[in-house]
């Protein structure tokens, strides 16, 4: 359990230390699609959790939820720069991704509140739930590069 939680630390560490690093030579550019694959990918890490180490998975998500709200401002502040049809179509995009930020949050509620019954399925909830978040920040982050 200590692993998942240092391959996931580190794997957050290295996601941000890509996205604040200057490219140049010997590092690869980071995408906004590689940056919703990673947070996929951390997110997945909470199903391996047992209800013995609820909150531990539960400070996790919050983690990752904070970290993609960062990232989901940043978009935000990128929108408000934009006009006309491109403006629009942000918006459209933020709102898709603010209503799955919501589902996120009430699945890691959920989270939260488990009991040992019902643990697995919060679980797997939450891991959908960020999941589906993630996807729609890559789709975002991918059209702002546009």
């Amino acid at each position: 359990m200590r692993n998942v939680i240092a391959v996931t630390t580190l794997a957050i560490g290295l996601t941000l230390a890509l996205l604040t690093c200057p490219a140049g030579p010997g590092w690869a550019q980071t995408t906004g699609k590689d940056v919703g694959q990673k947070a996929a990918e951390t997110g997945e890490a909470i199903r391996d959790y047992s209800v013995e180490k609820k909150d531990e998975a539960v400070a996790h998500a919050k983690r990752l939820a904070a970290d993609l709200d960062a990232r989901i401002k940043e978009l935000e502040a990128q929108t408000s720069k934009q006009t006309g049809e491109a403006k629009a179509k942000a918006q459209a995009q933020l709102k898709d991704l603010r209503a799955k930020r919501a589902e996120a949050s009430r699945k890691l509620a959920d989270l939260s509140r488990a009991s040992k019954a019902s643990w697995d399925r919060a679980k797997e909830g939450f891991a959908n739930a960020y999941r589906d978040l993630a996807t729609a920040y890559d789709q975002a982050a991918a059209e702002f590069k546009k």
